[in-house]
């Protein structure tokens, strides 16, 4: 590569909102990217894209910029990933890869694999660990991935130049890189993200759809706004990854299940011995992830 020219030339990007147009911002900011194309639903939004810099400009054809790009990335709801990966599937250049950004990667391989077929190795699974309430290109922000995790789920068929280079523009943003499995990756996050989203909607939803809910939240505090804050989470994308990782999923909620068992059974013989013994496991074990020694 020639001294002084950005490490990629032209990044396309489908899904232009918060994990999008984070990358792409960041990469920006690193002066590691000539050109991004973005790619979305609506022409109002991909204008936006364009209007605060998220974008250079908005592709019209994927026939037309996929053969050229050095990476493309799809980061758009997981429901979404199977249409785009068969619409770019036959245009994909000797130099291109593609990467995503979805919060589970099952589903997402599986789905490449039947678009991409023989061309399987050119896509290099990954998962940024930086989500946020907010969506669409004014979410975006350049340092979003500074000091994140970011998971690759490499496959067998991925070359080591191609992961290197996966790796690279993710490390360009600021992101600390992992690697899993994808299995593993979608068990962990079952476990860790999507079973706490779940029992936060599910919280909240409880309370709304009562007769007297006003009442409820009139004095829901600083607890309940903790406990709940992911509940302002897009909906769509959080269907999309329940009904991705289902399988998993359902397992953690087997096992949450019986530990509020548990605690219902402590709680119905007052056993408040072993109340406190969960309690202060879990605060022990709360405290040493957070840091808070």
């Amino acid at each position: 590569m020639d001294a002084g020219l950005p490490e990629f030339g032209k990044v396309v990007i489908f899904g232009t909102g918060l994990i999008g147009g984070s990358f792409a911002l960041g990469l920006k900011e690193a002066g590691a990217v000539e050109e991004v194309v973005g790619f979305g639903r609506t022409p109002a939004t991909l204008r936006k894209a364009q209007e605060l810099g998220v974008i250079d400009r908005a592709g019209i054809n994927p026939a037309h910029e996929i053969g050229d790009a050095d990476i493309v990335l799809v980061a758009t709801p997981v429901a979404q990933m199977p249409e785009i990966f068969e619409r770019i599937a036959p245009y994909l250049g000797p130099n291109t890869i593609v990467t995503d950004g979805g919060s589970t990667k099952g589903d997402v391989v599986a789905a490449a694999r039947a678009a991409f077929k023989g061309h399987i190795g050119k896509f290099v699974p990954a998962h940024p660990i930086a989500g946020a309430e907010n969506s669409g290109p004014a979410a975006a922000r350049w340092d979003l991935y500074q000091g994140k995790k970011v998971v690759v789920t490499p496959l067998p068929e991925n070359k080591d130049e191609r992961l290197d280079r996966i790796k690279r523009a993710w490390s360009l943003c600021g992101a600390d890189i992992y690697e899993l499995t994808p299995e593993m990756h979608d068990r962990v996050f079952a476990a860790v993200s999507h079973l706490p989203h779940l029992l936060s909607f599910a919280l909240v939803h409880d309370l709304a759809v009562r007769d007297d809910a006003d009442l409820f939240f009139t004095f829901a505090a600083s607890g309940f706004r903790d406990f709940t804050r992911i509940a302002a989470s897009h909906p769509e994308m959080w269907r999309d990854i329940c009904l991705a990782n289902r399988e998993a999923l359902l397992g953690e909620i087997d096992l949450y299940r019986a530990q509020l068992d548990e605690l219902r059974t402590l709680l119905a013989h007052k056993d408040g011995d072993s109340l406190e013994q969960i309690f202060d496991l879990a605060r022990q074990a709360r405290r040493n992830w957070a840091g808070e020694h």
